[in-house]
């Protein structure tokens, strides 16, 4: 049976599936924070990123996620460690695979190559990797299963492939994983890719995971209307903006030699605290702080289900400590922004074209390579059917906050 003939199959009894035990909750604990993988701020050691890992369950996060990548490993067993001992139907476990550490060598800053990179295996091997990968992860993670698994940061095989996705289908009928996803990245873009995804593996895919916040909703929210469409939910990630919504980013702040955030455009901090201090009258009339404002706005944005902000313990003796960044996270209410509110932050938070974009682009004339590649006339048509026009709505326009 081809895979486009499975995914009408799978459409059809998906609704009826049993199986699920607990799906992605609105708030979500992610591996990277606590800079412990991923160079954001101060890095936590082993014991106090438990004692967070463990604070967000105890003040009712459910949901946490880990990619295999992060530490060649050491993301899933530090997660593994803390919530040893916890019901598994408890908390919902969501991995992610794709890079492959095993047997591919890091590029530098460029990271490990994607599993379907041509020197390193024929798409006949797909479904072996990705099933060795999930199961090294799962053991790591002391679990059985991934109450949803994303293919993680595919190059555009991943967004293609018959074979990748027919793969993943097999960890669900193998009872490795409930749920199947994708995870574009690592930075912003990938709009044509998606939509292509979802037209060809929408049946297939359960979740999609995007850039997204109120200062940021550009390129993400091209590709809402569709996952509406095809019933595919959307996790957002970097919802703080680079810790902005966090309140103790300011001007003058010091990053770290390594933290990523170092290389944004300059003056970005400036610009975004300067928004920032545009939209304070919405958060105090709706009794939110700023992180819950920018977790409100992502919720009410179409199909998006689930926010999963960096949570950071930033450098420096003002800086707010991570617990209490949890907390505010953990106590995000159940509010609604009316229509001026929403209007605002559109006017204030517009990005349109400010960056350079990974991906699909018509800006790239090169051959492809990991997150990069030329527009076809296929995706072209893929924009049109969405109306996303890849030359006015997908290419970098001028300097940005």
């Amino acid at each position: 049976m081809s895979i486009h003939s499975h995914v009408i199959q799978l459409a059809t009894c998906r609704q009826f599936s049993q199986r699920f035990q607990m799906d992605v909750t609105r708030t979500a604990f992610g591996t990277w924070n606590g800079g412990r993988f991923m160079h954001y701020g101060q890095p936590l050691e082993d014991a106090q990123w438990i004692r967070v890992a463990q604070h967000a369950y105890q003040r009712g996060i459910q949901t946490f996620l880990t990619a295999d990548v992060y530490g060649n490993g050491q993301a899933d067993e530090i997660l593994g460690r803390s919530l040893a001992g916890l019901a598994r139907e408890s908390y919902c476990l969501v991995g992610a695979v794709g890079h492959d550490f095993y047997s591919g060598k890091r590029d530098g800053a460029k990271g490990y190559p994607r599993f379907t990179n041509p020197q390193l295996r024929r798409p006949q091997d797909y479904a072996d990797y990705l099933r060795m990968a999930t199961e090294k992860s799962l053991e790591r993670c002391q679990a059985d299963r991934f109450d949803l698994l994303l293919l993680h940061n595919p190059d555009s095989t991943g967004y293609t492939s018959d074979a990748v996705w027919n793969g993943m289908d097999r960890l669900r009928d193998a009872g490795l994983v409930e749920r199947l996803g994708i995870a574009p990245g690592p930075a912003n873009g990938f709009t044509l890719d998606l939509l292509q995804c979802f037209e060809r593996f929408g049946p297939l895919i359960d979740w999609a995971m995007i850039i997204l916040n109120p200062f940021e909703p550009w390129p993400g929210s091209l590709i809402l209307s569709a996952a509406v469409t095809h019933e595919i939910k959307i996790l957002t990630r970097v919802v703080d903006f680079g810790g902005i919504f966090h309140d103790d980013v300011r001007p003058g702040h010091r990053f770290g030699q390594s933290d990523h955030r170092a290389f944004r455009p300059p003056g970005w901090v400036e610009s975004g605290c300067e928004k920032l201090d545009q939209l304070r009258p919405i958060a105090e009339r709706h009794g939110l702080t700023p992180l819950q404002l920018a977790c409100v706005w992502n919720l009410q944005q179409p199909a998006v289900h689930n926010v999963i902000p960096t949570l950071i313990q930033e450098i420096g003796d003002q800086s707010r400590t991570i617990q209490s960044k949890v907390d505010d996270l953990a106590a995000l209410p159940e509010v609604s922004l009316d229509a001026a509110a929403l209007e605002l932050i559109a006017r204030v938070g517009d990005n349109a074209g400010c960056m350079h974009l990974k991906g699909a682009s018509v800006e790239y004339e090169g051959e492809p390579i990991a997150d990069q590649w030329k527009v076809s006339a296929e995706l072209a048509e893929v924009g049109r059917r969405w109306s996303v026009d890849p030359t006015n709505d997908l290419m970098y326009r001028m300097a940005k906050g």
